[in-house]
């Protein structure tokens, strides 16, 4: 009997109180610790809060949004083993990798900072990244120049 790769947790995953999307439910998900749903939310809403001052003719989830939009990667290396030898290969992600990367990366960016309140350094990278730059960006422009230099072995790709 063959099993479904993927759980239903993209089905019940139920919209954020406040903004009533599932994107910043499923960032707050990803940027929880220890089961403390709480906790990020408050992380996730403080920083819209400081978005919402800086930024005015845009909503906070908006921002989001973009910023996502701008981080998410078209390209990556992955390792192929070939007669023995291992090739860099660029292919292209799919969209839940995308999702997933992108999410990962802003939050990594923001626990890799310190000295100030994580509310503030998340908002921060999703203004930086809302406007093409920070951290996050960076680690994307990585990755799509690690793809760009392995594109001779783009033939391996299969």
């Amino acid at each position: 009997m063959a099993y479904k790769k993927f759980t239903a947790s993209a089905q019940q995953l139920k919209p954020d109180p406040k903004y009533h999307s599932k994107l910043v439910a499923k960032f707050v998900n990803c940027l929880m610790r220890d089961g403390k749903k709480s906790i990020a939310q408050r992380i996730v809403y403080d920083a819209f809060d400081i978005i919402s001052d800086k930024i005015t003719d845009v909503t906070p989830d908006k921002v989001m949004e973009k910023a996502i939009e701008n981080v998410k990667p078209m390209l990556e290396v992955r390792s192929k083993r070939v007669g023995g030898a291992n090739y860099q290969v660029p292919m292209q992600v799919n969209a839940k990798r995308q999702l997933s990367l992108a999410f990962r990366w802003i939050r990594d960016a923001v626990r890799s900072g310190s000295g100030q309140a994580t509310c503030r350094r998340l908002a921060k990278e999703l203004m930086d990244a809302y406007n093409g730059e920070g951290a996050a960006m960076t680690t994307r422009e990585n990755v799509h120049r690690m793809a760009e230099a392995n594109k001779a072995f783009a033939h391996f790709a299969w």
